[in-house]
């Protein structure tokens, strides 16, 4: 998976983690050392809601 920035560094250089998500995939974002967040593009965020919503026939189905 991408890289990891501090939150102080991704705060300071977002335009390059910006460019970085969109280019490398996802950046991981950690405050205090702890993963906190992750910034995706805008393609893979839209890939992943669309494999996470069931389809009408999978909702109908379910209990």
């Amino acid at each position: 998976m991408g890289n990891i920035w501090p939150v102080q560094e991704a705060r300071a250089r977002f335009s390059e983690l910006l460019e970085a998500s969109h280019a490398e995939g996802p950046q991981i974002v950690t405050k205090h050392g702890k993963e906190t967040a992750v910034l995706v593009s805008i393609e893979q965020w839209r890939r992943l809601e669309s494999v996470a919503k069931p389809s009408l026939k999978a909702f109908l189905l379910a209990p």
